[in-house]
């Protein structure tokens, strides 16, 4: 699949993958930033991207930052629909009691392109039975 991408900064880094296994690749910052402890920054990438019809680029938290810094994707994953044009930006969250310094070109989330159906929705007054019936969160016993 080819994804056209538009810099809309000349120093914007343009994703690659980092194995030939990766399914996500890295989204870096194109600015400098201070993610206060406690609090969310939308960090922007300098990148907007042009994506296949029935495909959306999901936004995902990168694991060594969740893990070492607690610095995760707040709305995680984050959806970037097949017609959006604009700038791909990401919602930071720090989790810390520390302030996180992001500089230029740091990596800062990956995304993931993912296939995606579009459901017809019908109204009925009678749903199917199954063993977990009505039972809410949590309730399949693990």
């Amino acid at each position: 699949m080819k994804v056209k991408i538009k810099k809309l900064h000349k120093d914007a880094i343009v994703p690659q993958y980092q194995t030939q296994g990766s399914a996500g690749f890295d989204l870096h910052a194109i600015e400098k930033c201070v993610l206060k402890a406690g609090s969310i920054a939308l960090i922007k990438t300098g990148l907007a991207m042009e994506i296949d019809s029935g495909f959306e680029l999901q936004i995902r938290p990168r694991s060594g930052l969740a893990l070492k810094n607690q610095i995760t994707v707040l709305n995680s994953p984050g959806t970037i629909d097949s017609d959006y044009r604009g700038e791909i930006m990401v919602i930071l969250c720090n989790y810390s009691n520390q302030d996180f310094d992001i500089k230029e070109g740091d990596r800062i989330a990956q995304g993931v392109i993912a296939k995606y159906e579009r459901a017809d929705f019908e109204v009925c007054a009678q749903l199917s039975d199954t063993q977990r019936g009505s039972g809410g969160f949590g309730s399949s016993g693990v």
